[in-house]
């Protein structure tokens, strides 16, 4: 069960990469586990009301460092012996200011690793085939 975690993003400008940021606690050790921004801010019902990944340009699943990609794709994590991760990276295509905006979308961590639409069948093409989704949280501007 993920325990209390964070994730934060960063943009500066409509133009500027977004920086995410996570230190997530409480999942299985040495594990690689599948993140992802999707299509609704609902995380009722055990996160399956959150939808589909974000896709605003109909494209296929893929890596993050995919031109061919969901905008809420971004791969995996990877867990320590203690199944905590930490780490910090920029995404180019996922913007927080502007028309396709993931502000307010549901961030989900699912049970499984992301294949990055490389699979063999074509639930790889459209989830990854990432599986269950633990953990949710809708993605909210902070309170000033």
């Amino acid at each position: 069960m993920v325990k209390a975690s964070t994730i934060t993003f960063e943009q500066y400008d409509e133009i500027a990469p977004t920086t995410i940021t996570w230190n997530i606690r409480g999942n299985d050790p040495n594990r690689e586990r599948g993140f992802h921004i999707h299509e609704f801010g609902d995380n009722t019902d055990g996160c399956t009301s959150a939808g589909p990944h974000f896709n605003p340009y109909g494209r296929t699943h893929g890596a993050p460092s995919d031109h061919e990609r969901h905008v809420g794709d971004h791969g995996n994590f990877r867990t320590d012996a203690d199944g905590n991760s930490t780490g910090i990276t920029q995404d180019k295509m996922m913007k927080l200011i502007g028309p396709e905006s993931v502000v307010g979308r549901t961030m989900v961590i699912h049970a499984g690793t992301d294949e990055l639409g490389r699979g063999s069948d074509l639930e790889s093409k459209k989830t990854g085939n990432a599986c269950s989704r633990p953990a949710c949280v809708d993605s909210q501007p902070p309170l000033s």
